[in-house]
C-alpha cells in the first residue's frame, strides 16, 4: 500500500503543472489505483497529492478539471478530517467546489465530478471530528440546489441521473455523520420536496410536479396536477404496472430479476448469485408458494409454462435472457435497461436518504407532513394522491420497493400518539372533515394498500418488508377507536405466508401475528379471531395449507401432560383448539419437514431437527403475546404451554432458553391476575389452584433450578428469577415443603449474585415472597430477607438499590400487618438489632436517587409506625428515630418527584398511627405539620395535596396537635387549601380536585371534633372571614354521598353528617363551658349548615 502512495508521489513531483496532458493522466492514475487497491493514504502523502490537486485545479486548463476532481474524490474519501486545512480553498466563499457545483455551471460531467468530491469530504470517520458547521451548510445548500434543479435537454439521462446520486449521499452523510437535526420549517420543507421529487425519479408512467418546498399542515395537500393529466399518467402506469404484474410471471420475473442484478453491479457485485438463488426460490417448488391460493391471484395460472423446463434455463442465464426477451433491440435495450438502473438508484438514494432524514426530524414535526408522504382515501372524482405506497405497488425494482417500505416503516414507528386521534365517524355529513376522520382514512388506505402489495409482490426480501410494515402499522394504529374488520382482513390474508418457502417471510408473518395478539389486547375483534376453528381462512388456499395442520392433534402427543384439557374444569371455551396457539407450540416443538428454503442455511440451529431458530424464537414470543393478552383463551393449554416452557428451557440454545422462562413469567402473571381482589374473571372461570399446584411442581421438579444455579447466562438467570417470582401465593402455600424451602434458597442465594441483572430479580422477588401468608408469619425467613435486602440495598448498582428499596418497602409493609393481625408475639420475637440497622439503612437510602428514595421512605413510615414503647425509650434507637423523622420532613418539602413527595406524606401519616411516639410533644412534631401544612397550600400535584390533608387528619387525640397556636395554624391551612381546591395550571390535576376538597372537608370536620375552648377564637375568626365558602364546600361535601376517595376509604352520607354532629356537639359541650365568657358561637354555624344540608335533601327528595 505504501508503495502505491510513493509511486503517486513521484509521478506528481515529475509532472509539471504546465504539462497538462500528463497531468490528467497522472489524476486518472490516482483515481484509478486509490479506487482498485482501497489504499488508506496516510497524512504526509495526503498532503502533498492534495496540494497538488488543487494548485492543478487553479493553474491547469477546464479540459483537465473532471479528471482532477476524480482524484481529488478518491483523495478525500474518507480522509475528510485529515484535509482541514484545506477547505477554506475547497469550501471557502470563492472555494473550488463550491464554484464548479454551482448551478449556473454549464458542463454537467464537471459540476458532477465537484459534488462528488464535496460528498466524499462529507463522510465522517468514526471517532474523529466532523465537518465544522460553516461547511456543513455551504455543503448542504450545494447539495439541495443540486437536486432542486431541472435536467436541460442537452444533458445525457444517466449523467444527470449520477449528478442527483452524488448530491442524494451528500445530505446523507450530512445527516448521519454530521447528526444534523433538522429544525427550521424551510430547511426541512425544502428537503423533504426534493426528496419527494426524487424517489419518483424516472418511475414508469408518472410524472409529477412536487412543490419547491413541503408545508407542514394538518390536512393533505395533493399534488398538484390536473386531473386530466392525472388520469392519463395514471392509466400509463397501470398498463405498465399491469404488464409488469399479469404477464406470464415466468417471464416478468426474469427481466425484472436481471434488472435488479444489474441495477446493482455499480455498488458490490455480489447481487447476480443472489438474483439466481431468489428465482430458485420462486420457481422451484411453486406448489407450495402462498402465490398458488386462487384466492390471491388467479392469473398465476401462468406462473410456470406446462411442459418446459425453464428452471434450468433460468439458472443458467438469467441475465441474459432478461434483456433478450424485452421489448427493445439488443443495443437499444442495453442503454434503456441501463439508464432505468441508474433511474432506480436515484429512487433508492432518495429513499435511503429519506430514511436518514426521519431520524433527523422530531417525530412531531415529521407528522406534520403525513400527508405527503403516506396515502389517504381518494374522495369522490379526485385522484389518488402519489405516496411512499405508489412506489411500493408501482416501481418495477424489487429493491425500491423495499425501500420504499423500509422509509414507511419508519415513519409509522413511534407514530402511535399521532394516530391515536383517528376516529371512524359514522356521519360524513359535515361541511368539513375533521382531523380524526382524515387520520382514520388515511389508516385504513394504508391497511389496503399494504394488503394489495402483500398479495402482488414476489421477491421474498420485499415481502419481508411488506410484513414488518404492517406489524408496525397494526402496532400503533388505535383499532379501539375505528370500525372493527381491518386486523381480519390482515389476519386471513398474513395466514398463507407462514408457509412461505423463505424462512424470513415466515419469520416476519409471525412478528405480525404478534403484534395483532398485542396491540390494545384484549380487542373483541381478536377475540374472535382466535376463536375461529383452525381450518377457517386455510381450507380454500390449496396446498399452501400449513403442512403441520393435517396432524391435527399432533403436537399434543408431542407434548405430554400430567392432566388432559378435557379434565380441565375452567375456561375451556372451544373443543377446537386456537389456530395460532397450535401453530406456534407446533413449531416449536415438532421436529421440521425438510421443506424449507436455502436461506434457512444461514440460520444454523443446534440441531437441524427443529425449525431455523428465529422461526421458534419468534413463535416462542407470540406464544408469551397471547398468554399475556388473552389469558382466557390460553388458559385451556396452560399445563401444555408449561411443558412448552420446560423443553425450551432443557435445550442448549441459551435465547431459546430464554423464551422459555419469559413464556414461563407470562402464564405465572395471566394466572395471578386472574386471582387479584379486584379482578373481573369469576372464581369458576379462574385456573383452579389445584392445577396451579400441579403446574409449578412440574416446573420446580423440572430445569428451573438448574437454570437458576448454574446458568452461564445473567439475562437467562434473570428471566428464571421473574418467572420464580410470578407463582400463585395460594398455590405456593400448596406446595411441598421440600419446594418452598427450595424456592426461598434459591433467592436468598441469588442475592448474593456478582450480576447486578440477576441480584436485582433476585431483590425483587424476594419482595414479592415476603408478602406471601405462608411466609411473612416466619419470624426466621423474615428476618433471612431482611438481611439480603439490607445488604442488596447498599449495592453499587442503582437498579439493584432501587429494587431492594421496593422490597424494603414491602417486607415493612408485612411487619404492620403481622403486629395488626399477630399482635406482640411477634414483635417481642422480632430482633431489635435488625430493626435499627433496617431504620438506619432506610434513612440512608431516603438520600438516594427518585427510584430508591420514594420506597425508602415507605419503609421509614412503617417501620417507625412498628416501633414499640421499649424501643423508643432505647438510647440506641433515639438518634435513628430522630434521624429518620428528619430524613421524612426533609423529603415532603424537597423538590423531589411527585411520587416520592407522595410517599413521604403517606409515611407520616403513618408515623402518626403511632401511640408511642410523643406527638405534640417533640420538637420535630412541629416541623412535621409545617411541612404538611404548607404541601397542602401550595404543591402542584393534587395527589400530594391529598395525602398531606390525609395526614393531617390521622392524629387521634387533641394533644398531639400540641399547642393552640399550632392547632390554629393546621386549621388555617387547611381553610386555605379548601379555598385554593380548583386553582392549578395544570388541567390534568383537575380531575383530582373533588377527592381533594373530599380529603380536607374530612380533615377539618376532625379537627372541630377535637378542638379546645383556647382554639376556638382563631376558628371563628376564619369563619366569619370564609364562613359562605367554607358552607359551600361542606354542603357539597355531605350531598356528594357514597364516593370513593383518594384513599379507599368508603365514607357514606350518613357517616358524613354523623361526624359533622358529633363535631357540633363537642363544641355546643365547650361552649356551654364557657357560659357567655366568649361570643363564639362555632357550633350554631355548624348547626346551620345542618339545617341547610337536611332542607336541601328534603326538596331533592320531593
Amino acid at each position: 500500500m505504501k508503495d502505491v502512495c510513493a509511486l503517486l508521489v513521484q509521478a506528481c513531483q515529475l509532472v509539471h503543472l504546465d504539462q497538462e496532458h500528463l497531468v490528467s493522466k497522472v489524476c486518472q492514475l490516482i483515481h484509478h489505483l486509490l479506487n482498485r487497491f482501497q489504499v488508506m493514504v496516510d497524512e504526509q502523502n495526503l498532503n502533498f497529492l492534495l496540494s497538488y490537486c488543487i494548485s492543478a485545479l487553479k493553474q491547469c486548463s477546464s479540459w483537465t478539471h473532471v479528471e482532477i476532481l476524480q482524484a481529488l474524490a478518491a483523495l478525500v474519501y474518507n480522509n475528510g478530517p485529515k484535509c482541514q486545512k484545506y477547505l477554506p480553498d475547497l469550501l471557502g466563499k470563492t472555494g473550488l467546489l463550491v464554484q464548479f457545483s454551482d448551478s449556473t455551471q454549464p458542463d454537467v460531467e464537471l459540476r458532477r465530478a465537484a459534488v462528488r468530491s464535496m460528498a466524499n469530504l462529507c463522510l465522517s470517520v468514526p471517532g474523529q471530528p466532523y465537518l465544522d458547521e460553516s461547511y456543513r451548510s455551504v455543503c448542504f445548500q450545494t447539495f439541495l440546489s443540486v437536486l432542486q434543479s431541472s435536467k436541460t435537454s442537452d444533458v445525457d439521462d444517466i449523467t444527470f441521473c449520477m449528478l442527483l446520486q452524488n448530491a442524494l449521499k451528500g445530505i446523507q452523510s450530512l445527516l448521519n455523520g454530521g447528526k444534523m437535526k433538522l429544525m427550521q420549517t424551510d430547511q426541512i420543507g425544502s428537503l423533504l420536496a426534493v426528496l419527494k421529487k426524487c424517489m419518483f425519479h424516472g418511475l414508469p408512467g408518472l410524472s409529477i410536479e412536487v412543490p419547491a418546498a413541503l408545508y407542514p399542515a394538518p390536512l393533505p395537500q395533493y399534488d398538484k396536477r390536473s386531473p386530466v393529466k392525472q388520469e392519463q399518467s395514471e392509466l400509463a402506469a397501470f398498463k405498465q404496472t399491469g404488464n409488469r404484474r399479469k404477464k406470464s410471471k415466468g417471464k416478468q420475473k426474469k427481466g425484472e430479476f436481471g434488472e435488479e442484478g444489474r441495477e446493482d453491479l455499480g455498488d458490490a457485485g455480489n447481487e447476480s448469485v443472489l438474483g439466481a438463488d431468489m428465482l430458485k426460490l420462486h420457481l422451484g417448488n411453486v406448489q407450495s408458494s402462498p402465490y398458488s391460493d386462487p384466492r390471491t391471484r388467479a392469473s398465476d395460472v401462468a406462473y410456470v409454462p406446462a411442459g418446459k423446463d425453464r428452471l434450468s434455463s433460468h439458472c443458467t442465464s438469467w441475465k441474459r435472457i432478461s434483456s433478450s426477451e424485452s421489448e427493445y433491440s439488443d443495443a437499444e435495450g442495453g442503454i434503456q435497461s441501463k439508464m432505468r438502473s441508474y433511474q432506480a438508484n436515484v429512487r433508492q438514494g432518495a429513499l435511503a436518504c429519506f430514511l436518514s432524514a426521519i431520524k433527523s426530524i422530531e417525530k412531531r414535526v415529521l407528522y406534520g407532513y403525513w400527508s405527503a408522504f403516506v396515502p389517504d382515501a381518494p374522495g369522490i372524482g379526485s385522484p389518488q394522491s402519489v405516496s411512499l405506497m405508489t412506489i411500493a405497488l408501482k416501481d418495477p425494482s424489487p429493491k425500491t420497493r423495499a425501500c420504499a417500505l423500509q422509509v414507511l416503516s419508519a415513519i409509522l414507528e413511534g407514530s402511535k400518539q399521532f394516530l391515536s386521534v383517528a376516529e371512524d365517524a359514522n356521519d360524513h355529513k359535515r361541511a368539513f372533515t375533521p382531523f380524526s376522520v382524515t387520520i382514520a382514512s388515511s389508516i385504513r388506505e394504508l391497511h389496503r394498500c399494504l394488503l394489495l402489495a402483500l398479495v402482488a409482490e414476489s421477491s421474498s426480501q420485499t415481502l419481508t418488508q411488506i410484513v414488518k410494515c404492517l406489524a408496525n402499522l397494526v402496532s400503533n394504529a388505535p383499532y379501539s377507536r375505528l370500525k372493527p374488520g381491518l386486523l381480519t382482513r390482515v389476519w386471513n390474508q398474513i395466514k398463507p405466508y407462514i408457509c412461505h418457502k423463505d424462512v424470513n417471510v415466515r419469520v416476519s408473518s409471525l412478528t405480525l401475528l404478534g403484534a395483532i395478539v398485542s396491540v390494545q389486547a384484549p380487542l373483541p375483534e381478536v377475540q374472535l379471531l382466535l376463536q375461529q376453528p383452525s381450518s377457517s381462512g386455510l381450507n380454500n388456499s390449496g396446498s399452501a395449507t400449513p403442512h403441520r395442520f393435517n396432524a391435527s392433534e399432533q403436537w399434543r402427543k408431542a407434548v405430554p401432560s400430567e392432566e388432559e384439557p378435557t379434565d380441565n374444569p375452567a375456561g375451556c371455551t372451544s373443543s377446537e383448539p386456537c389456530w395460532l396457539l397450535r401453530l406456534c407450540v407446533s413449531i416449536v416443538v415438532l421436529p421440521r419437514e425438510d421443506s424449507c428454503s436455502d436461506s434457512d442455511a444461514n440460520f444454523p440451529s443446534f440441531s437441524s431437527v427443529y425449525e431455523p431458530c428465529p422461526l421458534r424464537l419468534e413463535s416462542l414470543q407470540v406464544l408469551a403475546l397471547l398468554v399475556k393478552g388473552y389469558f382466557s383463551m390460553a388458559q385451556s393449554y396452560f399445563l401444555e404451554l408449561g411443558e412448552v416452557a420446560c423443553r425450551c428451557m432443557e435445550e442448549m440454545d441459551p435465547s431459546i432458553q430464554l423464551h422459555g422462562a419469559k413464556l414461563l413469567e407470562e402464564l405465572g402473571t395471566g394466572v395471578l391476575q386472574q386471582y387479584k381482589p379486584d379482578s373481573a374473571v369469576a372464581p369458576d372461570q379462574r385456573v383452579p389452584v389445584s392445577v396451579v399446584v400441579t403446574f409449578w411442581t412440574v416446573i420446580l421438579n423440572g430445569p428451573l433450578p438448574g437454570t437458576l444455579q448454574n446458568s452461564p447466562h445473567a439475562t437467562l438467570q434473570t428471566s428464571a428469577c421473574d418467572a420464580l417470582s410470578s407463582i400463585l401465593p395460594e398455590a405456593f402455600s400448596s406446595l411441598q415443603n421440600d419446594q418452598q424451602i427450595l424456592c426461598v434458597t434459591l433467592l436468598l442465594g441469588l442475592n448474593h449474585s456478582e450480576n447486578p441483572l440477576v441480584k436485582a430479580a433476585a431483590a425483587r422477588a424476594l419482595g414479592v415472597y415476603i408478602l406471601f401468608p405462608c411466609l411473612r408469619q416466619d419470624v426466621m425467613f423474615v428476618a433471612d430477607t431482611a438481611n439480603a435486602i439490607l445488604n442488596s440495598l447498599h449495592d453499587k448498582s442503582p437498579n439493584v438499590r432501587a429494587k431492594a428499596a421496593w422490597s424494603l418497602g414491602n417486607l415493612t409493609d408485612t411487619l404492620i400487618i403481622n403486629m395488626e393481625t399477630m399482635g406482640q408475639s411477634f414483635q417481642e420475637e422480632f430482633s431489635d438489632l435488625l430493626l435499627l440497622k433496617m431504620l438506619r439503612s432506610a434513612t440512608e437510602a431516603s438520600k438516594d436517587r427518585d427510584k430508591v428514595k420514594s420506597n425508602a421512605v415507605r419503609a421509614l413510615g412503617n417501620v417507625l409506625h412498628f416501633l414499640q414503647p421499649y424501643h423508643i425509650a432505647n438510647p440506641r434507637f433515639r438518634e435513628a428515630i430522630e434521624e429518620s423523622l428528619q430524613a421524612l420532613i426533609s423529603t415532603v418539602q424537597s423538590e423531589a418527584t411527585m411520587k416520592v413527595r407522595w410517599n413521604a406524606c403517606y409515611a407520616l401519616g403513618n408515623v402518626f398511627k403511632n401511640p408511642a411516639l410523643p406527638l405534640g410533644e417533640a420538637p420535630w412534631t412541629t416541623q412535621a405539620y409545617s411541612a404538611l401544612s404548607s404541601v397542602v397550600k401550595s404543591c402542584k400535584n393534587f395527589k400530594v395535596r391529598i395525602k398531606s390533608a390525609m395526614a393531617l387528619s390521622i392524629p387521634s387525640k387533641r394533644e398531639c396537635y400540641g399547642s393552640a397556636e399550632q392547632f390554629c395554624q393546621i386549621w388555617s391551612a387547611l381553610v386555605v387549601a379548601l379555598q385554593k381546591s380548583e386553582d392549578t395550571e395544570d388541567f390534568l390535576e383537575f380531575k383530582y380536585s373533588a377527592s381533594l376538597r373530599t380529603q380536607i372537608c374530612q380533615a377539618l370536620l376532625h379537627l372541630l371534633s377535637l378542638a379546645k375552648s383556647t382554639d376556638l377564637p382563631v376558628i371563628w375568626e376564619t369563619i366569619t372571614e370564609h364562613g359562605n365558602a367554607i358552607k359551600s364546600y361542606v354542603l357539597q361535601y355531605l350531598k356528594s354521598g357514597v364516593e370513593e376517595n383518594e384513599a379507599g376509604v368508603q365514607t357514606d352520607l350518613c357517616e358524613r353528617e354523623r361526624v359533622l354532629k358529633g363535631a357540633t356537639e363537642h363544641l355546643s359541650g365547650i361552649e356551654k363551658q364557657l357560659e357567655g365568657k366568649a361570643r363564639v358561637r362555632v357550633s350554631v354555624y355548624l348547626e346551620d349548615v345542618l339545617t341547610n344540608h337536611a332542607s336541601a335533601t328534603e326538596l331533592t327528595e320531593a
